[in-house]
């Protein structure tokens, strides 16, 4: 008898133990809405999930009467992003597809070249998931295996499908400004697939040094150009595609200098503080203009010309680098045409941030600087201590 009890509490304790165990399980169950499938996952095809509506822009407002009536232009609003489902077996970064099949439900990771993907379970079904291709995921090289992997609790299935390469897209450079034979690295995205690189303007082909997906280091031309973007050539989907950057590159070989590695002909230094020519800090090429600024109520520093100085009646910009000091200061272009050199111009002011080197391209138009022979920057101060400032690449261009 005793031990009929003892089997019967046992008994007992097991029932009560599975009731829990189910019970808990059919919470899961519920909280996902499904109960997930047990047998190995499998993958019966990739689809998009929206497409971004081109036909349409947004509807502006054209006039607003007294009493508040809204007349608006007559194009329509766009659907952006459009609802739109098509099978594929490629697909972008940062775009969402979803993936059909079966057993997908306990899905516990998903890759895109080895590269784990992004996924909402409260998404998910038996039969589908919703996922985000990585930005970070390799689309050229042999990390691009194109394999798609999907892991559950009761296993794994690989699918082809290519993640397509970004266009190249210029996030940073060492400098705009080149010289032929001069190397450029350039930073960003996309740079991995390109196979050619030219001047837009002239066609002229730069050579790749080295590149991946991030990083392209390359060797410019001799060229006409003045200044132009870069074309890049790169391969997708087993298509050639021409993508042209936004940043826009200087030919210092075609350019009127005032300061590269050293003077242009002509030229030195026209300041108040001390300058020297840097050896230790250039943003292109291997020197700079150091120019100082003493601490005081008032300071200008910039470049003498024994000649004809500035042509600017036959150029467009000025441009340069500048490299600023411990505090971020705001300078004064002055100049002898535009009144005298170190008066109290503020008319075309520039903001110089502190430690780093920043790009001006200012439009010579109105800036009255034609046969200046004495021109540069002057500051309110320093009040805190003596500031140097690096010129470097002061250039006309047209």
């Amino acid at each position: 008898m005793k031990k009929m009890i003892l089997k019967s509490k046992n008994l007992t304790w097991v029932l009560s133990a599975l009731i829990i165990f189910g019970f808990a399980a059919c919470r899961k169950d519920n909280s996902l809405g499904f109960t997930p499938g047990t047998g190995a996952p499998t993958i019966t095809s990739v689809h998009t999930l929206s497409k971004t509506d081109t036909s349409k822009v947004p509807r502006v407002i054209t006039t607003i009467s007294a009493s508040g009536v809204v007349t608006l232009d007559s194009v329509g609003y766009p659907v952006n992003p459009a609802g739109f489902d098509s099978v594929t077996t490629s697909g972008n970064l940062q775009q969402y597809y979803v993936i059909y099949g079966t057993n997908l439900g306990s899905a516990t990771t998903i890759s895109f070249n080895g590269m784990s993907a992004y996924f909402n379970r409260a998404y998910n079904s038996d039969n589908s998931l919703i996922v985000n291709i990585p930005i970070n995921v390799p689309t050229s090289g042999t990390a691009a295996t194109n394999k798609l992997v999907v892991t559950t609790l009761y296993g794994s299935v690989t699918y082809n499908f290519t993640v397509l390469p970004p266009a190249p897209t210029i996030l940073g450079y060492s400098t705009n400004d080149f010289n032929a034979g001069s190397t450029i690295t350039l930073t960003g995205q996309g740079f991995g697939s390109v196979t050619a690189v030219k001047l837009k303007t002239t066609g002229d082909a730069a050579t790749i040094v080295s590149q991946n997906d991030s990083v392209m280091v390359l060797k410019m031309p001799t060229s006409a150009a003045t200044e132009s973007q870069l074309s890049f050539s790169y391969t997708s989907n087993a298509k050639t595609i021409i993508a042209t950057s936004t940043v826009i590159f200087n030919d210092m070989d075609n350019a009127y200098i005032v300061f590269t590695d050293n003077f242009g002909a002509g030229w030195y230094s026209n300041a108040w503080g001390p300058t020297a020519i840097s050896t230790t800090v250039a943003k292109t090429g291997t020197s700079s203009f150091a120019a100082t600024y003493d601490k005081g109520d008032y300071s200008a520093d910039g470049f003498g010309n024994s000649g004809a100085g500035l042509p600017t009646a036959n150029y467009t910009y000025l441009s340069f680098w500048l490299k600023g000091g411990i505090e971020t200061y705001t300078l004064y272009l002055t100049a002898d045409t535009r009144g005298g050199f170190s008066n109290n111009d503020t008319s075309t002011p520039i903001t110089v941030p502190a430690g780093v080197w920043t790009y001006f391209k200012i439009p010579l138009a109105g800036l009255n600087l034609q046969g200046s022979k004495a021109f540069g920057f002057w500051i309110a101060g320093p009040a805190d201590q003596n500031e140097t400032f690096y010129f470097d690449d002061v250039i006309l261009i047209k």
